[in-house]
């Protein structure tokens, strides 16, 4: 069961898959059962008889009674509990309709209500999936790796749970962001379910509500920190290389104060990235760069406001700088451009508490940058969101503070008196942390806001027309980065992987052709944008010579044999 991924359809379009499992024992193993769907000889050859229903049902019949069940729940979170017990049942079946109801579910199974189910996670646990690696069970990471039931893990996405979307430490509740990654791995660039693995580093809590909580599943301990946190995620990390040499390593939902240096330390040693970082900077960047077409004003004329200096906006901002330096800017003159808005206020160098923050360092504006600013009426203090954006009229306003509410009716119509087309990203998530609603946004700048969220929202009807508000989200990235380095063989990731991954992106936006349509595609185009961005990923790998030189030919034939779609396999007795 080792080779799920290099299984491809027969002449007659038929898989055939050797199991040794026999009965319950395939019936309770998700990649291969499947449910009342497996044929008369199936159930003879494999010790089925009599414990499935005898109507023999196709997959399509499956499709719709499982649609059925689905719709008779009455909440998003019992939604999710569905989804993700059928995952655990029946991996073919719940891929398949995802696939047909993806625009319906994909806020289920990831943003935004997989961050009420990992809030809610010990309470509604049902059954294990990939590994819970605790700090106290350090000396035994090496042997858990290897417990999996499947050998040839090609993906892991990680977490610690401390920084789990815009709603904090939620402790080993963080495991449904790691499970609910690599589904979108599976859905939308069809990277095998059987070499993806997700795993939490369980290092305590620092949530009293949850070490208070009796069914809590964690480990009941206040967060490890410095040189022991240092030292556990070293022996993580040096037994994923000892068991899995050639695997992406993708981390997800650190702490800012750990995020940029776990990856710094470790992006030479093995094939990893940081999707908090380099994902969202990317994905955030082709929708600039479609929104800069639209406004007819190139990237490296913007002038930008950042609402939050976390992990995301360090990402953001360093896609933003690597965009403009393509078009002939040199990176001061980048970074100059570019106004960081922290929990403090505006960041400059005149502030003395920056000094163990290399990133706000490098983005900090001059210390007399607001010598000459206008404040306004009975002001003290540092400078609010609103006057920062009165004096610096920025053309790009960027929310990632989740502070909800934070860009208000003054402060939009503020910036939008100073711009044509103003473009604003409120993109923290989930929907209850986003800075602002783009129906508000329209009417405050009188329909000429180009917007995107980071959650989903409906189409908002403005002076007579619909208006698809884009979502700013990552699943238009990771997936196709993950494919193509996995295509491509690279050894190691770059940053300008991640540019690629974004002009690519950028190119397939709606807008593009229609000003008034989404500045992304449609999430029921992502398969197909996932395998647009995977190649421009591998050519760059293979320009920066990380990966081995082939035809463009043979590079599309690599990504196409990767990408896994999922139908049954008919089922032979080893």
């Amino acid at each position: 069961m080792s080779t799920f991924h290099d299984l491809h359809p027969g002449p007659d379009g038929t898989i055939n898959l050797r199991v040794p499992l026999r009965g319950h024992q395939i019936l309770d193993t998700p990649m291969l059962n499947k449910g009342s769907a497996f044929s008369e000889e199936e159930r003879r050859d494999l010790g089925l008889l009599g414990l499935l229903p005898p109507h023999i049902a196709t997959l399509e019949e499956q499709l719709t009674r499982t649609y059925e069940n689905y719709c008779q729940k009455t909440t998003d979170l019992e939604r999710y509990l569905f989804l993700t017990g059928l995952q655990d049942r029946n991996e073919v079946l719940f891929y398949c309709l995802l696939h047909e109801h993806i625009t319906e579910m994909l806020p289920i199974i990831y943003t935004p209500i997989v961050g009420a189910a990992s809030q809610h996670y010990s309470h509604i646990y049902r059954r294990p999936r990939g590994l819970y690696i605790a700090y106290p069970d350090a000396a035994n990471i090496e042997q858990m790796l290897r417990n999996i039931p499947y050998s040839e893990i090609r993906v892991i996405v990680v977490t610690d749970g401390e920084r789990i979307l815009g709603l904090g430490d939620l402790g080993i509740g963080g495991m449904g962001i790691p499970i609910g990654k690599l589904a979108l791995y599976t859905l939308c660039a069809g990277i095998h379910p059987a070499t993806t693995l997700p795993i939490t580093l369980d290092v305590g809590t620092n949530n009293q509500s949850l070490l208070d909580d009796p069914l809590y599943l964690g480990w009941r301990h206040p967060r490890v920190r410095g040189a022991e946190y240092a030292a556990f995620i070293e022996q993580f990390v040096a037994a994923v290389m000892r068991v899995f040499p050639d695997v992406i390593l993708q981390w997800e939902d650190f702490a800012k104060q750990n995020a940029a240096t776990l990856l710094d330390r470790y992006r030479d040693r093995l094939c990893t990235f940081n999707d908090d970082i380099q994902g969202t900077g990317a994905v955030t960047l082709a929708g600039l760069l479609a929104a800069c077409d639209v406004a007819g004003v190139p990237l490296h004329q913007q002038r930008i406001v950042m609402y939050g200096a976390g992990s995301s906006v360090h990402g953001i901002s360093d896609q933003i700088v690597a965009a403009m330096v393509d078009e002939g800017l040199t990176p001061d003159a980048a970074r100059a451009q570019i106004w960081l808005v922290d929990s403090r206020g505006l960041v400059h160098a005149g502030r003395t508490d920056l000094s163990d923050e290399p990133f706000k360092v490098a983005y900090a504006q001059p210390a007399n940058c607001t010598d000459e600013w206008v404040r306004a009426e009975d002001a003290s203090g540092p400078f609010s969101l609103t006057e920062i954006v009165a004096n610096v009229r920025p053309s790009i306003l960027i929310g990632a503070a989740a502070q909800p509410g934070a860009f208000t009716e003054a402060l939009v119509r503020e910036m939008a008196r100073h711009v044509q087309r103003p473009i604003i990203f409120p993109i923290s998530n989930p929907t209850s942390k986003s800075e602002a609603i783009p129906a508000d946004l329209l009417t405050w700048t009188d329909g000429r806001a180009l917007i995107a969220t980071g959650s989903p929202y409906t189409p908002v009807f403005y002076d007579n027309r619909l208006i698809t508000i884009g979502q700013c989200n990552n699943v238009f990235i990771f997936p196709g980065v993950g494919l193509g380095i996995l295509a491509s063989g690279a050894q190691r990731v770059t940053d300008g992987m991640f540019v690629a991954a974004a002009r690519a992106l950028s190119t397939l936006s709606p807008a593009r052709h229609d000003p008034h349509a989404s500045l992304y595609p449609a999430q029921t185009e992502v398969r197909h944008a996932s395998r647009h961005v995977a190649l421009a990923v591998a050519h760059e790998a293979q320009r920066a010579g990380v990966a081995a030189a082939c035809a463009a030919e043979e590079l599309a034939q690599r990504v196409d044999a990767l990408m896994w779609e999922p139908r049954y396999a008919r089922l032979l007795p080893a």
